[in-house]
């Protein structure tokens, strides 16, 4: 084992790019039922945004940031959906607890970052973001804010028009 592999420190490949297919996988959500992203991909802009870990300072910051543009964002048709390799029982604290209300999967196998290619580190998956519209990743962010994360996609969402 490689002393980076032994760290955490994954990498299958480059992340996604603009224009190309958005994975179909599937992960729990905070209450462990099992979600399939593609049945979120056809209609409107779906955000799937990864962060390292529940309820951290800059996790919670990303996370409230997109609760508190909720409404604006899903005024303009975009769904959010979290991801980090917690379980789901700390999502399901971290969703409470902070009044998210947007989904939370727990991607302890690593399986939807991996298919996303973001990048691992101590098993955990780094701050980036992608929107995806019709099955495609229309925009991302592969160092996402913490504080201004609903202001950066809406800034795309308002450009795209």
């Amino acid at each position: 084992m490689s002393f980076l592999a032994w760290l955490g420190i994954t990498k299958n490949g480059e992340s996604l790019q603009v224009g190309d297919v958005a994975p179909d996988v599937s992960a729990p959500d905070e209450e462990g039922r099992s979600v399939r992203l593609a049945g979120f991909y056809h209609d409107g802009l779906t955000l799937v945004y990864f962060y390292p870990k529940a309820d951290t300072p800059g996790c919670t910051a990303q996370a409230c940031s997109l609760r508190d543009g909720f409404a604006e964002l899903s005024a303009r048709g975009v769904r959010v959906i979290g991801v980090s390799a917690d379980s789901p029982a700390a999502q399901f604290c971290f969703k409470e607890g902070h009044r998210l209300p947007f989904t939370l999967l727990a991607d302890q196998e690593h399986a939807v970052a991996r298919a996303f290619g973001v990048r691992l580190m101590l098993g955990m998956p780094n701050r980036q973001s992608f929107l995806i519209r019709n099955g495609r990743i229309v925009w991302r962010d592969l160092h996402a804010s913490t504080r201004e994360q609903a202001r950066d996609v809406l800034r795309f969402v308002e450009l795209e028009r």
